[in-house]
């Protein structure tokens, strides 16, 4: 039922409802799909054979399956938000620190100042 080469469509979890096709057999429970899905060992439980079937060899790279389904493979490196001419991050404000209030001096500890420099 899951040969190498047959289309499948994920039914469960976070790539569900993406077209992958079936790279290896891993078991009788459990097989490695890749294409519009992320390359994973995937139980049979959680995809859906169709009717397509393309021509691939078994453990074929991404790229190779991408093609086999018509699809176009991402480049690295590709343009981030800054490139795009999205908007720029908020910029935060920043707030001058205060000074620290002076510490009050007693009349009496200025004297007791006063008093030790003329000793000296």
């Amino acid at each position: 039922m899951f040969d190498i080469g047959r289309v499948v469509m994920k039914i469960a979890g976070r790539d569900a409802g993406k077209l992958g096709v079936v790279i290896e057999v891993l078991d009788d429970s459990h097989v490695l799909v890749d294409g519009a899905v992320r390359r994973r060992k995937i139980s049979v439980k959680h995809i859906e054979p169709t009717s397509k079937t393309v021509e691939i060899k078994k453990g074929a790279a991404h790229v190779e399956v991408l093609k086999a389904l018509g699809l176009k493979a991402k480049k690295k490196g590709t343009k981030t938000r800054k490139d795009k001419g999205a908007k720029p991050a908020k910029v935060r404000k920043v707030k001058p620190k205060k000074e620290e209030p002076k510490k009050k001096v007693s009349k009496e500890k200025k004297e007791v100042k006063k008093v030790e420099a003329k000793n000296e």
